[in-house]
């Protein structure tokens, strides 16, 4: 199933939340507006509110509430990135200069807090309050994730279980929100609604293990970012946990860590772990959580819906950016 397609049950509701965010920046101060075009016209796969959109899809429900709960989803996704920007100091997301770097940290970092609360807003509006419980788990659970990300940075000692610990809380955790927040407002069954939750977890497990092996396989131009920005970052993921797993006598990790060239010792380790088989071992991981994810879906009736679930889960794992 294509990309496009995979959105096609969902597609006049997705178009839906893309104008709710665009409506966002229509304020009355023109410096806000300007940074809110700037940061809402970046619209990446739309993955977190489409698996809103396909989880509410299997029950007949009020779609407009639920087009409201997937511009929530999509809203606080873009939240953490701004402030993930500032934190990383990165000059650019998705091939375009950060809000840190064109307007500085400070009015980053309140820039971040107002699309967290519009997202909480869009929530709440929504009146159910299972989702407006769960959007505040999530968020909790989220920064938990990014302290955790920030205090373990460079540090080459952390397991294979640290990492999955974190980018479950950083991730994962969105993911399931959507999901379960659709089912929620469809009153889906409970096992259902559970089903979808655990679908979008194993789903954002994937994602990110994913994301963290074309850090190292992709490109400049696809990833809008330096190749090997995590671990310059100090962001030590999975091929490089792997790495130091199976070969303990290795340095070039811990050089690009805490070397004195540190990007000439990136550059090393990105070379060394392409090389290495470990981006196929990572490729494994993401893969068994991506079968997880579609075992979930057995529990689903039949749909176009279940398709579309189906068809993004072979999508996470064949993207190139």
């Amino acid at each position: 199933m294509s990309s496009p397609a995979i959105y096609d049950p969902i597609a006049a509701e997705l178009d839906l939340v893309i104008e709710r965010l665009r409506e966002l920046a229509r304020v009355d101060f023109p410096w806000l507006g300007q940074m809110l075009e700037h940061v809402l016209r970046q619209r990446g796969k739309q993955i977190r509110p489409a698996l809103c959109l396909l989880a509410a899809r299997f029950h007949p429900c009020d779609m407009r509430q639920v087009v409201t709960m997937a511009a929530a989803a999509e809203l606080l996704h873009t939240a953490t990135l701004v402030h993930d920007d500032t934190v990383d100091k990165s000059a650019l997301r998705r091939g375009d200069p950060t809000v840190h770097s064109l307007w500085g940290d400070s009015t980053a970092i309140l820039l971040g807090d107002y699309l967290f609360a519009n997202s909480a807003d869009l929530c709440t509006s929504t009146g159910n309050l299972r989702c407006v419980h769960l959007f505040a788990y999530t968020v909790m659970t989220l920064c938990k994730g990014e302290l955790n990300e920030l205090f373990s940075a460079f540090d080459v000692k952390q397991t294979r279980e640290h990492y999955l610990q974190r980018i479950e809380r950083k991730t994962a955790s969105l993911f399931a929100m959507a999901t379960e927040s659709g089912a929620l407002l469809s009153n889906a069954p409970e096992a259902e609604v559970e089903a979808l939750r655990r679908f979008g977890h194993h789903l954002g497990l994937a994602f990110q293990i994913v994301d963290d092996i074309l850090d190292y396989m992709g490109t400049e131009e696809d990833l809008g970012k330096p190749v090997g920005n995590d671990l310059l970052q100090g962001t030590v993921t999975l091929p490089a946990i792997l790495l130091l797993e199976r070969e303990p006598s290795d340095t070039t990790v811990r050089r690009a860590c805490e070397g004195p060239d540190r990007e000439a010792a990136v550059r090393e380790a990105v070379e060394r772990i392409r090389s290495s088989g470990m981006i196929e071992e990572a490729y494994a991981v993401a893969r068994g959580f991506a079968d997880a994810a579609l075992a979930e879906l057995k529990h689903l009736p039949s749909s176009p819906a279940q398709a579309s679930l189906r068809g993004l889960v072979d999508y996470v794992l064949s993207r190139s950016r």
